[in-house]
């Protein structure tokens, strides 16, 4: 048996996978997965030449909020920005503290997946 962590719809579950096929392969036992705490949707993340952190969208969604403006200081895990995707919620968080340099969307705003959503230093 292999152990897994799988995150659907931002929960995540601690599973027991066996392999089929295998000599020797026991039986599933049947289980609850383990729920953990919800996980924030987590951003893509780049850094640009100039040494910014560019926080990227995760996915193709809606921007219902942004959190942040220029200049301002944030903390790493604070929201940047709420995206809306197959009506569920995701919070962008900051992967790290730093200043918001720009802010590349606006709310009400639909963006793709690795659309540039802020710039950090």
């Amino acid at each position: 048996m292999k152990k897994f962590q799988v995150t659907v719809n931002g929960n995540t579950y601690e599973v027991e996978v066996a392999e089929v096929g295998v000599e020797g392969a026991v039986a599933p036992v049947a289980s609850t997965p383990a729920k953990s705490a919800p996980v924030a949707a987590p951003a893509l993340v780049a850094t640009s030449a100039v040494g910014s952190t560019l926080l990227e969208a995760p996915m193709q969604g809606k921007i219902v909020a942004v959190k942040v403006t220029a200049g301002q200081s944030i903390e790493k895990g604070d929201v940047v920005a709420i995206l809306e995707a197959m009506k569920m919620e995701n919070e962008i968080v900051a992967p790290k503290s730093g200043t918001v340099v720009s802010v590349g969307v606006t709310a009400g705003q639909t963006v793709e997946a690795g659309d540039i959503i802020a710039s950090l230093n």
